[in-house]
């Protein structure tokens, strides 16, 4: 058994830092315990970013696979990196237009890390990174953060996918519903899949629940991603009664590609009562200053901010999108239904009815987190992967 191990992780999310990658994050400093030293390899690395600043402080050595660079040099490598996957096109072989596992490829062959920690969004936005591992023979593993049911599979890659699928050492997944969605969408059962659960930054204890005397104030909290997300379903539903004249105010809170889209439509269908707060990390600010979640997703892994709002004790409003049916139970710790504008609409009615037990349905949530969501994720997660390293 070696006595020093080099892991690398590449991180699928664009953007600058996302809940996927709060997993692999928290459970570094707990595999340096046992001589692990991390390379992570991500398109672009914002250093100002303040987690990938404590990544920094333990460490961790970064590489941008899409570095910023002149006009003709970006031209000029991504031609020789194209090439390079033209010419290494042959059958079974993973057909991709992106030059990134091109050049991932090549740190590979430089570095041999002793195992790859690959940390997708979708269930096989990574699967390229994870076949030139493959192709090298060095271990890996694919964490899957969301699966999305009318997203498929490429055709001419979906063979090259599900051999890379079967060859990691281990599939983690956030919830069955990714599992068993990858497994249909590849018509393979993953005997080597494992589910895993992403950290909660709340303490276990549901916090005081604010007053309600007159106004109602909810959060949707989550990127500002609308295919995701679902940010445009919600707008609609609040800018027609009975909402429009309610005692509520919304708050969105997050950040994303598509928060000037979000803020417009906001101004176009006049809706009341809203406002965009940004990215925050104080879960617990939130959750003192607001009753319940609203979160009107079409895809999902096992949204973050479900999980913590139901441990800060609150009521979460959502569609059962990825894994949100395996921990809501409709009406006892939270509210539920399916993700279009009319179902979504009649589920918030449905809670709106029921506001004055919002307090009892939030402790019923928080004491579902409690029971049944690990307190520390990423040490099952660690130790999951010191096997991986063991069994190499």
């Amino acid at each position: 058994m070696k006595q020093h191990y080099h892991l690398s992780i590449v991180s699928c999310c664009i953007d600058d830092w996302g809940g996927s990658e709060e997993l692999w994050a928290r459970s570094i400093p707990l595999l340096q315990k046992s001589n692990c030293r991390f390379t992570l390899y991500k398109e672009r690395i914002n250093s100002g970013h303040p987690e990938i600043k404590k990544l920094a402080a333990l460490g961790v050595h970064f590489t941008e696979l899409n570095p910023p660079r002149s006009i003709v040099s970006r031209a000029a490598r991504k031609i020789r990196a194209s090439t390079a996957a033209l010419r290494s096109r042959s059958p079974g072989n993973l057909i991709t237009s992106s030059v990134l596992p091109v050049r991932f490829r090549k740190h590979l062959k430089a570095e041999r890390p002793d195992l790859v920690i690959v940390a997708q969004g979708i269930n096989f936005d990574g699967l390229e990174f994870a076949f030139e591992c493959m192709q090298l023979r060095i271990p890996y593993v694919i964490i899957t953060q969301k699966g999305v049911d009318f997203y498929w599979p490429p055709p001419a890659s979906r063979s090259a996918m599900r051999s890379t699928l079967l060859a990691a050492k281990q599939c983690y997944f956030v919830s069955r519903h990714n599992q068993q969605l990858t497994e249909e969408q590849f018509s393979i059962r993953l005997s080597n899949a494992t589910l895993v659960s992403n950290p909660v930054k709340l303490i276990r204890e549901p916090l005081p629940f604010p007053p309600a005397d007159k106004t109602y104030r909810l959060a949707c909290v989550g990127r500002l991603f609308i295919i995701d997300k679902g940010q445009d379903i919600l707008l609609r539903i609040l800018s027609r009664e009975p909402w429009r004249s309610r005692n509520i105010e919304v708050s969105f809170i997050g950040r994303g590609t598509d928060e000037e889209a979000i803020r417009e439509l906001a101004q176009f269908l006049d809706v009341p009562h809203t406002a965009f707060h940004g990215y925050s990390e104080d879960i617990s600010a939130i959750w003192q200053t607001h009753h319940a979640l609203l979160l009107p997703s079409r895809s999902e892994g096992m949204a973050l901010s479900v999980l913590e709002a139901m441990a800060a004790g609150r009521v979460a409003i959502v569609t059962n999108a990825g894994g949100h049916g395996e921990i809501i139970d409709h009406g006892t710790n939270g509210f539920i239904s399916d993700a279009t504008e009319t179902a979504f609409e009649q589920n918030m009615e449905q809670a709106w009815q029921q506001r004055h037990a919002w307090k009892a349905i939030g402790e019923n949530a928080a004491a579902y987190i409690h029971d049944h969501i690990p307190q520390s994720p990423e040490t099952e997660f660690s130790l999951s992967i010191l096997k991986q390293l063991h069994d190499i």
